[in-house]
């Protein structure tokens, strides 16, 4: 089984986001922030109008990535068609070259042996 680049990035963001978890359960990380919103209550009106635009937020990222992904597709198949063409183009020019080079040294030796004879 071959390991993707995509399935080694989605492996790191599971292992950082899970590290980010275990450290912010243990170590308390963001307990000023709730110890904040405890003693002032009035001061953080807005705290869920913002997690519900930070969640559309990573969800609206995640709907750009993965159009980007599908636009990168159609991009990588139409640029991998051009190059079959252009290789095939190279291929043609290469036989077109060979058969007249052929030609021309068929004529200089026909044309050497009529100078001979």
């Amino acid at each position: 089984m071959r390991i993707t680049s995509e399935f080694k990035d989605i492996l790191i963001i599971v292992v950082v986001v899970s590290f980010v978890f275990i450290l912010s359960y243990f170590f308390d990380v963001f307990s000023f922030l709730v110890i904040f919103v405890q003693n002032n209550p009035k001061s953080v009106v807005y705290i869920d109008e913002v997690i519900t635009v930070l969640i559309t937020l990573s969800i609206s990222f995640a709907v750009f990535a993965w159009r980007r992904l599908i636009e990168l597709k159609k991009e990588t198949a139409k640029r991998i068609k051009l190059q079959i063409e252009l290789t095939n183009i190279a291929n043609t020019k290469a036989k077109t070259e060979e058969i007249i080079s052929k030609q021309l040294r068929s004529e200089i030796q026909q044309r050497k042996q009529m100078g001979l004879k």
